[in-house]
């Protein structure tokens, strides 16, 4: 199956042909509706006018749970769409995430993620790490605003394509191994804000937001 979300991101809405049907379980190609995974959690939309109420990774495929029995078949091409705010605010999200991260790592070599999820509204990445890491944020957004205004191109490509292995790269930044769906251009991130949450015993949460 072709997954679109990959090349064509910003693209909210397409035809696609059904490729199997289980129950309220289907298969289509091309598909624009990313399935969680990596963290990032999945788009939300509809095919064909029906709800998709869950997305998972099965292999290779995608398998996308309907609300209701589907009125197609296999063979049927059919309308997908994805809510599309919710969509924009994942990629900024998500690349505010990595772009924080790839900070940290620089500021602490050999430092740990434990742990990351990127929702609508927020982002966060665990890590393993004593103190309290706010004292280091006042660093790491004036670093992220810096980046954020250089407009500076995102690049995602396949590393290897048979085995659905993709990154990102940004000239002079850096180059991470990621499958979500990306900016274009750093400059889309916009302001965020950053929030410190204890989750344990040497365990730091920072906690991810969009400021607008």
């Amino acid at each position: 199956m072709e997954r679109a979300f990959w090349t064509t991101p910003y693209l909210s809405s397409l035809d696609a042909q059904v490729l199997s049907i289980d129950g309220r379980d289907v298969v289509i190609s091309p598909t624009i509706f990313f399935a969680e995974s990596g963290g990032q959690e999945s788009d939300k939309g509809y095919i064909n006018r029906i709800e998709v109420t869950q997305a998972t990774v099965v292999d290779e495929r995608i398998i996308y749970r309907l609300a209701r029995e589907p009125d197609f078949v296999v063979g049927d091409l059919v309308s997908v769409e994805i809510d599309w705010p919710r969509r924009y605010a994942l990629m900024r999200l998500h690349f505010a995430a990595e772009i924080v991260l790839e900070l940290f790592y620089r500021k602490f070599p050999g430092l740990e993620k434990i742990g990351a999820h990127i929702g609508q509204h927020k982002a966060r990445i665990d890590f393993a790490l004593e103190g309290n890491i706010s004292q280091y944020f006042p660093e790491i957004l004036q670093d992220v605003e810096l980046l954020v205004a250089a407009a500076l191109p995102i690049e995602s490509r396949f590393t290897d394509a048979d085995r659905l292995r993709r990154c990102w790269y940004i000239e002079g930044f850096s180059t991470v191994p990621c499958g979500g769906t990306h900016l274009r251009n750093t400059d889309e991130v916009g302001r965020i804000r950053l929030k410190r949450n204890n989750i344990g015993a040497h365990k730091e949460r920072v906690e991810i937001y969009l400021v607008d």
